[in-house]
């Protein structure tokens, strides 16, 4: 099973490519709640080079609240991450596919709203 709903996006920059990703998110109910510069801190960190590459948490607050009434732990697996790229030629964006992270979880009430956080970020990332 794939774990990520993924495009790649050819002949943009990270920078466009992180705004209208936030423009999509949002006009589904996402909000970023974290972002990590994951080239700046590696460079930061170990002096290593690597291609532009964020990850975004994103969260829709009405779902977050349902899958935690449903499984209080769960917020361990929270938000749902979405990873911009650089890639040869554009930008890879790839958000998790909340069915495949919630498979350990054995509540079929939160494989439901997992499916509909699922659709939600493939329309975002289809928007994109």
């Amino acid at each position: 099973m794939a774990y990520t709903i993924t495009r790649t996006l050819d002949g943009i920059s990270l920078e466009e490519a992180d705004r209208r990703t936030r423009a999509a998110l949002s006009d589904k109910g996402f909000g970023v709640l974290t972002e990590i510069d994951v080239q700046a801190t590696m460079k930061k960190k170990l002096d290593a080079d690597m291609p532009g590459y964020l990850i975004l948490g994103a969260c829709n607050p009405d779902m977050a609240h349902k899958a935690i009434g449903m499984e209080p732990q769960v917020g361990a697996m929270l938000p749902c991450n979405v990873i911009l790229r650089e890639v040869e030629g554009g930008i890879e964006i790839s958000a998790i596919d909340p069915v495949a992270s919630m498979q350990a979880i054995e509540n079929s009430e939160l494989h439901s709203v997992a499916g509909q956080v699922r659709d939600m970020l493939a329309e975002a990332v289809g928007a994109i």
